[in-house]
């Protein structure tokens, strides 16, 4: 709708967090573009989760937001294969329920082979402040109609949701005196598996705290609330609440944590993240200057809640392609999701999947155990969603197989075998990577250490001595040692571990110590996947077969699943329901 908006963080200017952080790394190990773009531009790098297991450790970066989006377009443009055109959809061009292309509010009609819908925020969007209502897709954008009614008359279902921003701030009213610094890491990674620049600098965020006169304050404006009146009939996401939602919800707790994330290197614009809002503006601006550091505070413009249109994405297949009309794909708000790393990975697997349909190729998806982005789009067709649904590492069962650091030992080759462009320099990094591992692995598996060599290192850290030769790896197994103490520790661990990079280093010391796990959940994942190589036919009649229940059968009728596997998943559908389906196939 308008090209300068083309990248835009509409809400905070980060990419990657929790299970988020692995879902970029994931784009990126299948050409994306997302951590790429991120490393290039951002103002601090966190591995969060560190005090945790290696499956729970998550990158996060803060962006600068203005170059982010610059940088999207300038890789956008150097892409000969991409054209542009700045105009609204407002219907489809459908005939004999395939789609052909689109119509533009100027009244083109453009043809095409697929259509991919990421209409974001924007379908029917209304913004509501307080008792004010404004037609938008994003603070000073108009919102988007024709489509949501289109596809209504196709027959699809709609629904609607909220989301919600916090205010922006002017950063030279702050006293960051009186908030906790939150540095980045002293040695930052990165997002992407390419060789883009190391992060030289860094930009520090600060904490802050609620207080009880604030949430007095903020309850005097619940009544003009639009989510306490009424007036906002979405559901809002459970994992990123507004800051009336927090103060209703945990009534018990009289503070609530506040971060005050820098929005670039060349701008004071602050993002109060943790404060999203959309009581009255002067209720927002009174409440924020009684929070520590905020007394000083001016305000560049309040927060404010979004209401628009999604499509419960139970309507889709796991291609992303619609199951009422061919060749359209939905990615993004319009599943239901929330999140810039959500919506990210749904267009790459979209578009993957736009491109094998109109080639009349069999549609590519993801397993559970393959990567975050198979959990996400299982999740969303199979169980559906009546909130806007946000990826953590607890909606995985093979977390440990899901690691931010393996996932471009897991996709880059499948990328490759589905004819992703420019893929040969990244699998040749992926052998290499592989081959340095097993290297690495087969080292500390079959080098011995003797008393000598590393006691003095034992007894420092209060770890029992050994009082004979022992191999390597018995010694990296014991808690709180990994490979960078003992390089340090040990003179030939170090000369040897020299000449591998620290993300071969990471993946290797993690496969070692997490052997048993790592293998228990391979064997569980190969048990699920015999079910998802029983496949069931697509005109398959569930309502005759009266033994399975009444709610498998209308379940069963309605998500039309590839696979016993994918059916064994559906809300309804019960394991004796499964045997059933067993039986009937001939298993």
């Amino acid at each position: 709708m308008n090209m300068q908006t083309i990248a835009q963080m509409s809400c905070n200017p980060a990419m990657g967090g929790v299970a988020k952080g692995q879902i970029v790394r994931e784009i990126d190990a299948m050409g994306g573009y997302s951590g790429i773009v991120t490393d290039h531009t951002m103002v601090q790098f966190r591995m969060l989760n560190m005090s945790k297991g290696p499956a729970m450790w998550s990158p996060r970066a803060q962006s600068d937001r203005q170059l982010f989006a610059s940088k999207w377009r300038m890789m956008l443009e150097a892409n000969p294969n991409v054209d542009f055109w700045q105009d609204m959809v407002k219907g489809l061009i459908v005939r004999n329920g395939v789609c052909k292309g689109v119509i533009t509010g100027m009244g083109l009609e453009i043809e095409s082979k697929a259509v991919v819908l990421t209409n974001g925020t924007f379908l029917n969007g209304l913004i509501h402040i307080g008792e004010k209502q404004l037609g938008g897709g994003r603070a000073g954008e108009k919102a988007a109609h024709g489509i949501t009614e289109q596809l209504r008359e196709l027959g699809f279902e709609a629904g609607r949701m909220k989301t919600g921003t916090p205010p922006r701030i002017d950063g030279r009213s702050l006293d960051y005196s009186r908030m906790e610094v939150q540095d980045g890491d002293v040695n930052p990674s990165k997002f992407s598996f390419t060789d883009t620049p190391g992060l030289q600098r860094q930009l520090p965020c600060h904490v802050t705290y609620t207080n009880q006169k604030v949430h007095d304050l903020l309850r005097t404006g619940f009544e003009k609330s639009p989510m306490f009146s009424g007036r906002i009939q979405g559901l809002g996401p459970r994992y990123c609440p507004s800051i009336e939602d927090k103060i209703e919800r945990f009534s018990d707790r009289d503070r609530h944590q506040l971060f005050v994330e820098p929005e670039g290197w060349d701008t004071c614009e602050i993002y109060v993240n943790g404060f999203s809002s959309s009581l009255p503006e002067d209720v927002q601006y009174k409440a924020l200057k009684l929070v520590s550091g905020f007394e000083n505070m001016k305000m560049f413009r309040p927060g404010y809640a979004i209401e628009y249109d999604y499509f419960p994405p139970t309507q889709l297949n796991l291609s992303l392609e619609t199951r009422l009309v061919k060749n359209l794909f939905f990615a993004g708000q319009i599943n239901g999701t929330t999140g810039y790393e959500e919506a990210a990975c749904q267009g790459l697997i979209a578009g993957l999947n736009a491109h094998l349909a109109i080639r009349k190729q069999e549609p590519f998806v993801l397993n559970r155990s393959e990567a975050y982005i198979g959990v996400l789009i299982d999740d969303l067709v199979n169980k559906g969603t009546k909130e806007p649904y946000r990826m953590f590492t607890s909606r995985a069962e093979y977390r440990i197989l899901l690691r931010q650091d393996n996932a471009d030992v897991r996709l880059t080759p499948i990328a490759q075998s589905l004819g992703v462009a420019n893929m040969d320099d990244r699998m040749k990094r992926v052998e290499e990577k592989i081959e340095s591992a097993a290297r690495i692995e087969q080292y500390f598996r079959e080098t011995s250490v003797s008393p000598d060599q590393v006691n003095g290192f034992l007894n420092s850290i209060n770890s029992s001595p050994i009082n004979q030769k022992v191999k390597l790896l018995s010694i990296l197994l014991r808690p709180g040692i990994d490979i960078r103490a003992l390089r340090t520790a040990i003179p030939f661990v170090g000369e040897f571990v020299a000449n591998f990079d620290d993300e071969t280093l990471l993946m290797s010391e993690v496969s070692l110590k997490y052997d048993g796990y790592i293998r228990k959940e391979q064997e569980m994942a190969e048990k699920i996947e015999r079910l998802e190589a029983v496949k069931l036919k697509g005109d398959f009649d569930y309502r005759s077969l009266t033994a399975l229940s009444m709610e498998a059968r209308e379940k069963l009728s309605v998500t039309r699943p590839r696979t016993i596997g994918q059916a064994s998943r559906i809300s309804g559908v019960s394991p004796s329901d499964i045997s059933i389906l067993l039986v009937h196939v001939g298993r």
